[in-house]
């Protein structure tokens, strides 16, 4: 059991987040991917996963001890819906910070020394890591990252809304099912790791996850310690899920979009499929910034594609309209 402990300061700082980050979603889908008991929700997903992923999730699975706390993903790529931003953050991570998240991790014996490695900045094992983390979101996460987008963002508004209703407390009242307990001032939260965090004015911010299913998880920066910890939640329990959001939309289209919107138009639209910054649209499609901005604003205006801002980044995202548009272009069977 883990207690967090909330001062009237904390309520008053705390809020909701939109997610982890697809690098930590995707850590979390290879752990789940290996677990016999994920529950209905998942096993349409699982299926048509396991067994696609090859040698290059090795670097991933060796992140995730048989025992113990698995590696801290998120404070090592950011909070980023883009994998590339991503792996970015990861590339960039300070040598510091590594060890810092490496150092209590219970590796298995055949993954220490490599994990030495890592934690000691070897360039190698850092772009192991990339490779895996690029390789398991392409085949578990990248062809259904849309529909889990818009499942978090309902979570997450129906978190803004029970604090609307009745503040912070309400949300905490309501918050994660069996796996938390709101007794003021204290969050009781079911983990096998017994603790007491103590949030001494930073607030909290909480985010949905979708692939972390068992514990609810606190996560802190460890190079910033002023900064809120993150409670990150599980948002499905039992079968809830629809089937609809397992429907891989990343199967190749046929040409007709080509006239209708114009190659690079509806090149953007495709690359937006699960979210996607204006840099990493350029580089994909290799035009500009400013085209890729120039197109992504009439895709818009279409309504076929959503754009949020997350901090400096701009977000591109396939709207619903969107992402029938595309499926229309899929050959018939």
């Amino acid at each position: 059991m883990k207690r967090i402990h909330f001062t009237a300061e904390d309520l008053a700082r705390t809020r909701v987040g939109a997610t982890i980050g697809v690098a930590a979603e995707t850590l979390d889908s290879i752990k789940l991917l290996r677990d016999r008991d994920a529950g209905l929700a998942f096993r349409r997903w699982q299926t048509s996963v396991r067994g696609r992923l090859g040698e290059q999730v090795g670097p991933l699975a060796a992140l995730l001890p048989a025992h113990g706390p698995p590696v801290d993903m998120a404070s090592l790529t950011g909070h980023t819906p883009c994998i590339d931003e991503a792996v970015e953050h990861f590339l960039g991570a300070s040598r510091t910070l590594l060890r810092l998240e490496l150092q209590d991790i219970e590796f298995r014996p055949a993954h220490r020394s490599w994990a030495r490695n890592l934690a000691d900045g070897d360039r190698e094992a850092r772009l192991q890591v990339a490779a895996a983390l690029k390789a398991c979101h392409s085949t578990a996460l990248a062809p259904y990252w849309s529909g889990v987008r818009s499942h978090l963002s309902q979570v997450r508004a129906g978190y803004a809304g029970a604090m609307a209703d009745g503040g912070v407390e309400q949300l905490l009242t309501e918050l994660g099912g069996p796996l938390v307990r709101w007794q003021p001032p204290v969050l009781h939260v079911a983990h096998p790791r017994d603790g007491d965090v103590h949030l001494d004015g930073r607030g909290l911010v909480i985010v949905p996850t979708m692939f972390s299913t068992r514990y609810v998880e606190v996560l802190h920066a460890p190079l910033d310690p002023g900064r809120a910890p993150i409670l990150a939640v599980p948002s499905v329990h039992g079968a809830e899920l629809g089937s609809a959001l397992w429907e891989s939309v990343d199967e190749p289209a046929t040409p007709p979009l080509d006239d209708l919107l114009g190659r690079t138009r509806a090149a953007v639209l495709g690359a937006a499929v699960g979210g996607c910054g204006t840099t990493e649209l350029a580089r994909r499609l290799n035009i500009s910034p400013a085209a890729a901005s120039y197109h992504a604003t009439v895709l818009r205006n279409a309504h076929l594609i959503s754009t949020v801002r997350e901090g400096k980044a701009v977000l591109h995202t396939v709207t619903s309209l969107g992402l029938a548009v595309l499926e229309q272009q899929r050959p018939l069977a």
